[in-house]
């Protein structure tokens, strides 16, 4: 059983503010950036609490993207790819502007059709030292890079 500071609680869901989507652990959601020009951030939700005000936060695991990790986007990273970090965090759920869906590499390519709401990640990601598991991926394209689902690979 999870251990919870005193005066807070663990809740099971949280119903995003304007909405009636319920959000639990192990959901993946867009986060609110405080730069509005900036698209939202995306995490997994490892755990709800909510204090004795009724002040709700979510404790949530970060999904980076290719530009924000070191060594920055590169020419296989899909426009939807993100990478699963080891970077925790507290924000209030307040925060949360919706849900999204992060699938497997594998399962993103046999989409028919990729919504807004739709990313996939196939690496994992050590935010402090820039490493990522599994180190190597497959080549597969005639330019001898990784596949990108958002280009022709021959």
């Amino acid at each position: 059983m999870a251990k919870t500071r005193p005066g807070k609680k663990d809740v099971d869901s949280y119903t995003i503010r304007g909405t009636n989507k319920v959000v639990k652990a192990g959901d993946c959601v867009l986060m609110r950036p405080s730069d509005t020009s900036k698209p939202p951030y995306v995490a997994r939700v490892e755990k709800i609490e909510q204090d004795n005000r009724s002040n709700v936060r979510v404790r949530v695991r970060w999904y980076y993207r290719p530009e924000e990790s070191i060594g920055g986007r590169r020419q296989f990273h899909g426009v939807k790819e993100l990478f699963l970090s080891d970077h925790l965090d507290v924000q209030s759920a307040h925060t949360i502007e919706g849900k999204c869906i992060v699938h497997s590499f594998k399962n993103y390519t046999k989409l028919e059709h990729v919504g807004a709401e739709d990313y996939y990640c196939r690496f994992d990601y050590k935010a402090a030292t820039g490493a990522f598991t599994p180190d190597r991926v497959a080549v597969y394209c005639k330019c001898e890079m990784p596949y990108n689902p958002d280009d022709l690979m021959v």
